[in-house]
């Protein structure tokens, strides 16, 4: 074969081959070019790093939750209020909903109101005091009630709690949900000790309740109470006083992770 022949073969050849593998090179710059691996990978480092810097507190129930008889006006929800600000270094949002001598058959009606499903949705804590008016009748006790009639107190009591915590549930699924147990303020009287008995499987079954909804947790508060009731009650023998709601608001926070 001519030289002359052979040597124009040999350059068309390495030309093909040098205009392949530039395409080649074009190719692979322009997938990884286009490629979004690498930038959103940034992003989802920052969405990690960020922290909320506001907490929302959603308070539901009744003249606990307005703190009724402490003297500072605080209650229970603002000493909680004060110790979160103070651990988890956030601003803390209260919505406090709570209305005095309200009964559970009264938030059940409240819990379906629109703008209150609307403060549930944002919340990230839900605290909830209810029962005394149910059980206590707004503070005359039941001394006057015999097993039958306590019992299906109870009964309606437990149905309304259930409702409400499936409407919490509905509305926010995530919200932390802290529902504060009953303590006995008569147990100084004569008929004190079967009072207690009473509040006791209360509670108990308030915390079988509590248990079936994801992060629904029952706050017991009975034992607070129970050596030095007097010294925690506000002057009307029924609501706690500015010590007795601190050791409310100190049992909640126990309960907190940081």
């Amino acid at each position: 074969m001519n030289k002359n022949v052979i040597r124009s073969v040999t350059m068309v050849s390495v030309f093909f081959c040098l205009l392949w593998l530039i395409g080649l090179g074009w190719a692979v710059s322009e997938y990884y070019a286009g490629k979004p691996d690498k930038i959103p990978e940034k992003n989802v480092i920052e969405k990690k790093a960020e922290k909320k810097d506001e907490m929302h507190i959603v308070a539901l129930g009744d003249s606990l939750t307005r703190g009724t008889g402490d003297e500072t006006g605080k209650g229970y929800v603002g000493v909680l209020m004060d110790e979160i600000k103070e651990k988890s270094k956030q601003e803390v949002r209260l919505t406090n909903l709570g209305i005095s001598g309200q009964r559970s058959d009264q938030l059940r009606q409240q819990i379906q109101q629109t703008e209150v499903q609307r403060q549930i949705q944002t919340a990230d804590m839900v605290l909830v005091t209810m029962g005394g008016n149910d059980l206590f009748r707004g503070g005359q006790g039941l001394f006057e009630s015999n097993p039958e009639d306590i019992t299906e107190i109870e009964k309606k009591f437990l149905e309304n709690m259930n409702f409400i915590f499936q409407q919490i549930r509905a509305s926010n699924p995530n919200a932390n949900v802290f529902f504060v147990g009953l303590y006995n303020p008569f147990i100084d009287l004569e008929e004190g000790k079967e009072m207690s008995k009473v509040v006791r499987h209360w509670n108990y079954q308030s915390a079988e309740l509590s248990a079936t909804f994801p992060k629904i947790v029952f706050v017991p508060t009975f034992d607070l109470f129970e050596l030095k009731v007097n010294d925690y009650l506000y002057t009307d023998k029924f609501h706690p006083n500015t010590k007795g709601y601190r050791l409310i608001a100190e049992r909640v926070a126990s309960l907190l992770t940081w």
